[in-house]
């Protein structure tokens, strides 16, 4: 649609500027919700005349909380960076984006982690989706991915989570999806919602939407249930991080033969034994003392909102998760030759070695939620991996799951009757740095310097810069939600990526 053509809610035609401002001033009844609506024609105490860099109609403005906008998803510190006046404002937001994306918008779902700011955020963010006429299914304190299944198992209109996943407990933040559970990132649409937020609010309908209580539990469980084949009685020790975790593997696995040895299962939203990220080797000593202790043959550790996960062998040693990608991978394809894998780009050569040896199509992404979910459903993949511990079901709606991942590899080990140890030994051919973190201010700068200085190495710039070698390679992408370049390097031996590591640490740290 141009640029000169507007449109009324839930209408098909367009109708130019002119028109648009003659149905204005005969307070065209459509024109309430509509996001063309000039305030000066509506004044009022819903709809101030306010500044566009106001992001809310009190005190907070955007050049406090622009930053919160995020590459996936909506995230900051609370309540400086986000809060309530921000969540209603977002919340109507979020309405008008899918408005225009699909009219007729009734049914919105919300959850919410167990943060101390999840619920008065969204209280606030209900508010500001109700003002404009549309209800909110409400499914209370629940993982991330139980609102993926509810909005795509009911059919409705799109949903948020109220989550800063798996950042320290002062951060908050919203999760936004559309119909059947399509991710809303900066490249589909989160951009608008925060246009849109900036924005005078929309004046508020004449009969606001509901709140509707809805317990999913019971299905959600009966979904999951698809996922297990023929488990044995194993033993494993599953590290909550005081998350949601903690309410969703009770639910879960009651029924399933496992034992679940808990660790930090109490949801507490202040995260008092370590912060709710499995991807830092230090969170997750507990669990590999656990491990250990109870001879357990399986450890697992979530994340604050569950949609992650990352894996302890029996010995309680780390296994990596682009390890775990080409477990599942190599269990999708037993079943589904000549299928598409996807995985991201920072994994592990490994990965794409194992889908081509079973008969797969190794399909290397971006990283993001967005870009594997919409790759996923272009390709008809039954399954995709990141190394950051997402892992992506066709049969789940081509959403992530951490909870299904689990099951996969507790299907593996009840199949073949190994340890986990042995199971992941032969992937383990290759030397990787993991995931290093660089403070830089010039992100794109440093980018431009590492691939000038790596120039006799194949260059591919999907996704920052990778640069490969015959005996290694490395990845530098900038942080979507940080001031941080993101490193992985991979090599055929340990002194190659120490040498490599080294020269790239001199490019990042070093000066210009």
């Amino acid at each position: 649609m141009s640029t000169e053509e507007r449109r009324c809610p839930g209408e098909r035609y367009t109708i130019n500027p002119t028109i648009c401002k003659g149905r204005q001033k005969r307070r065209y009844p459509k024109c309430l919700s509509c996001q063309y609506r000039d305030a000066e024609n509506f004044p009022g105490p819903h709809n101030p005349v306010v500044s566009k860099t106001h992001i809310s109609s009190g005190r907070a403005t955007l050049d406090k909380g622009e930053d919160i906008f995020k590459g996936y998803d909506i995230r900051g510190l609370y309540p400086e960076q986000l809060n309530e006046a921000h969540a209603r404002r977002i919340g109507s937001a979020i309405v008008q984006f899918l408005r225009q994306q699909r009219p007729g918008v009734k049914h919105i779902v919300v959850g919410r982690d167990a943060r101390t700011s999840s619920l008065p955020l969204a209280q606030a963010l209900m508010e500001g989706i109700t003002s404009c006429g549309v209800n909110v299914i409400d499914i209370g304190t629940v993982s991330t991915e139980t609102t993926y299944f509810t909005v795509a198992r009911y059919g409705y209109d799109g949903s948020v989570m109220v989550t800063a996943s798996h950042n320290p407990a002062k951060y908050n933040g919203f999760k936004i999806c559309r119909e059947k559970a399509i991710p809303v990132g900066s490249d589909t649409g989160l951009m608008r919602i925060k246009e849109l937020a900036m924005q005078p609010p929309p004046m508020r309908v004449e009969r606001r939407g509901k709140i509707e209580l809805k317990d999913v539990l019971l299905d959600y469980k009966a979904h999951i249930h698809k996922f297990a084949r023929e488990l044995k009685p194993l033993r494993v020790a599953v590290d909550a991080s005081n998350g949601m975790a903690g309410k969703m593997i009770p639910v879960v696995f009651e029924g399933l033969p496992c034992e679940i040895m808990p660790l930090y299962f109490e949801l507490n939203g202040s995260f008092p034994n370590h912060d709710p990220d499995p991807l830092k080797e230090e969170n997750l000593k507990a669990l590999q003392d656990m491990v250990k202790k109870t001879k357990a043959q399986l450890g697992v550790a979530f994340d604050g909102d569950a949609d992650r996960c990352s894996f302890v062998d029996e010995k309680g040693e780390i296994v990596k998760n682009d390890i775990i990608t080409a477990l599942i991978a190599r269990e999708f394809l037993s079943r589904e030759k000549g299928a598409t894998i996807v995985y991201d780009l920072r994994s592990s050569w490994v990965v794409k070695e194992e889908i081509l040896l079973n008969g797969g199509i190794p399909y290397r992404e971006r990283v993001g939620h967005t870009f594997m979910k919409t790759t996923m459903r272009d390709r008809n993949a039954p399954f995709g991996g990141e190394l950051s511990g997402h892992y992506y079901f066709r049969d789940n709606y081509f959403c992530d799951s951490g909870l299904i991942a689990m099951l996969q590899i507790l299907n593996i080990l009840s199949r073949k009757a190994v340890s986990m140890s042995n199971l992941a030994a032969p992937l383990k051919k290759y030397y990787s740095s993991g995931e290093r973190n660089f403070s830089v201010a010039n992100k794109d700068g440093k980018l431009q310097q590492l691939a000038e200085a790596f120039s006799d190495g194949k260059i591919d710039l999907l996704d920052g810069v990778t640069v490969e070698y015959t005996d290694w390679w490395f990845n530098a992408r900038k942080s979507q939600t940080e001031p941080r370049l993101r490193i992985n390097v991979e090599g055929k031996d340990q002194e190659l990526v120490e040498n490599a590591l080294n020269r790239i640490r001199e490019i990042v740290e070093g000066e210009g």
